[in-house]
């Protein structure tokens, strides 16, 4: 499965090492929306190339967006992480509510690099150009 994410955010780039350090059977990759990984599913999926409000989880020919990524990745967490899918009990449009707010005010809140996350030696199999 591979993660689509904003690689100036800090909060993105943040979430990412979170997932790195409690992918309990390793199953994640992760590539930047900015990458040429990233745009070129923007593209193929007739999405916004410079909107990059959304994380994006790939799994097989499915992807999923927003909070619903969000609980997709949770069910590969270690536990006591994994409980976030609980989340998904709550109806979509209101877990989404909460995730656009974070979304929009994401650089304020958090802040945000002047260029892409460049992995280190160790996970660089981790990371998709």
């Amino acid at each position: 499965m591979t993660i689509l994410f904003d690689g100036i955010c800090n909060l993105c780039n943040g979430a990412v090492n979170f997932i790195i350090d409690h992918d309990k059977n390793n199953v994640f990759r992760f590539a930047s929306l900015q990458s040429k990984f990233g745009q070129k599913f923007l593209e193929k999926h007739n999405k916004n190339q410079t909107d990059f409000d959304s994380i994006v989880l790939l799994d097989g020919e499915n992807y999923y967006t927003k909070s619903e990524a969000i609980y997709k990745i949770f069910e590969y967490v270690s536990f006591p992480y994994s409980m976030v899918v609980f989340g998904r009990f709550l109806p979509k449009f209101l877990s989404n509510i909460g995730y656009d707010f974070i979304a929009r005010n994401r650089y304020s809140f958090f802040g945000k690099r002047e260029s892409c996350r460049m992995p280190t030696d160790e996970l660089k199999e981790k990371f998709l150009d």
